[in-house]
């Protein structure tokens, strides 16, 4: 929790000393699963909602004109897997996630003018709230104890503006941390693909 208090506070500084924020809330349905852990795995569906922020990080001298962006979000996301034992019995891994997405927001320009297509990259950490199983033990149960409660990683994607107060997107997220420290077979971590929208609440200067 000290991390993300720290990172917090960063955010919250930099919101003092922008000239001008466009903010809003931001809500996703996605699938999720654990990479090399389980054998007979399948995707969780889930979901997720946040807040987010856009600062513009070009001159914006004319309203909305800005074709690059820095957005951070604040979400809760539902992750995890659905899977089942050797003798196919069902289990679940369900684990609850504040994540913290720092991306830049790119829109496509079209002889000088600012498109509604725009494309975000950047990377994203996480921070464990809860976990849940159930269902038999697994093959390696006993290296699956202990969970990180902080990972990270990198998330990218596709969206479109659909008018000034909505926006939706596509976007596909990878961890590059190891979810079980004590797992030995393999690496593992998270993996999401998620539609998602964001929607402007308001604008301040």
């Amino acid at each position: 929790m000290k991390k993300l208090s720290l990172i917090l506070s960063l955010l919250l500084l930099g919101f003092m000393h922008a000239q001008s924020i466009k903010y809003g809330v931001t809500a996703n349905f996605h699938q999720s699963s654990i990479v090399k852990v389980h054998d007979y795995s399948k995707g969780a569906f889930g979901g997720g909602i946040g807040i987010f922020a856009d600062f513009a990080l070009v001159p914006n001298d004319i309203y909305d004109s800005a074709w690059l962006y820095f957005e951070p979000q604040l979400e809760f996301n539902t992750l995890g897997e659905n899977t089942k034992s050797p003798k196919q019995e069902k289990q679940s891994y369900h684990n609850n996630y504040i994540g913290l997405p720092l991306y830049l927001k790119y829109f496509m320009k079209n002889h000088g003018y600012k498109s509604d297509i725009y494309f975000l990259l950047g990377p994203r950490l996480e921070f464990l709230v809860s976990e849940k199983r159930s269902g038999p033990p697994a093959d390696f149960e006993s290296q699956e104890q202990k969970i990180n409660s902080f990972g990270y990683g990198i998330s990218f994607g596709v969206g479109v503006k659909i008018n000034e107060k909505l926006d939706a997107n596509i976007r596909f997220d990878r961890g590059f941390s190891k979810i079980y420290p004590d797992y030995t077979r393999d690496a593992t971590y998270n993996r999401m693909l998620a539609i998602g929208i964001n929607y402007y609440i308001g604008e301040t200067n």
